[in-house]
C-alpha cells in the first residue's frame, strides 16, 4: 500500500467514524473468509458494514478527535462493524460473537462515547430504531382508536334504545 492509498484509507475511515451511530471493534483471528462473509452479509441486511482495518491507519484517522480514546482498542487483527443506526451493528455483532467464539468483541464507540464489551452487549439488548418507531406509532394510534370508540359509543347506545322501543311496540 503506497502513501496515496494510505491517505485515501485514512480519509475513508474518518468518514466511517463521523457517519456511524455505533462502531463495534472486534478481533477476528481464526475466522475464515467465509465466516467474515456471513458476518458482512448479516450486517448489510441490517444497514451496516464490516471493515477489516489496519490499526495504525485507524489511529491516524481518530487522532485529534473526540474518538481518540478508542485508540487502545486497535491492537491485533481488528475489524470494525458499523452502522448509522446505533443499535443494528451492535445487535448483529453480539449475536455473531455468541455463534463464533473466535470473533471477540473488544468494545466500541457510541457517538463519541467509548464503550467496553459489556456496554456493547447492553446496547445490543435495546430495541432497534425501526422497532422504536413501531412502538411510538402504536402508542400514538391507541389513544386515537380509544377516542373514536368513546365518541361512537353514545350513538350506538342511542341506536340500541331506538331498537328496543321499536321491538317493544311491535310486540
Amino acid at each position: 500500500m503506497d502513501r496515496a492509498q494510505k491517505a485515501e484509507t485514512v480519509e475513508s475511515l474518518k468518514g466511517v467514524f463521523a457517519g456511524a451511530g455505533v462502531v463495534v471493534v472486534g478481533h477476528y483471528a481464526g475466522l475464515s473468509v467465509a465466516d467474515l462473509t456471513v458476518l458482512r452479509n448479516r450486517l448489510r441486511t441490517e444497514g451496516g458494514a464490516l471493515k477489516v482495518v489496519k490499526n495504525r491507519l485507524v489511529k491516524l484517522a481518530i487522532a485529534d478527535t473526540p474518538k481518540a480514546s478508542a485508540a487502545d482498542l486497535f491492537t491485533g487483527p481488528t475489524a470494525i462493524a458499523y452502522s448509522a443506526d446505533p443499535i443494528s451493528a451492535a445487535k448483529v455483532a453480539v449475536a455473531y460473537a455468541k455463534e463464533k467464539e473466535r470473533f471477540a468483541i473488544l468494545g466500541g464507540l457510541f457517538g463519541d462515547q467509548l464503550l467496553d464489551k459489556e456496554g456493547i452487549a447492553a446496547l445490543a439488548t435495546l430495541p432497534s430504531l425501526d422497532e422504536l418507531r413501531g412502538k411510538i406509532i402504536g402508542l400514538v394510534q391507541a389513544p386515537a382508536t380509544k377516542v373514536a370508540g368513546v365518541l361512537a359509543a353514545p350513538a350506538g347506545q342511542l341506536a340500541r334504545v331506538f331498537n328496543a322501543y321499536a321491538t317493544k311496540d311491535a310486540a
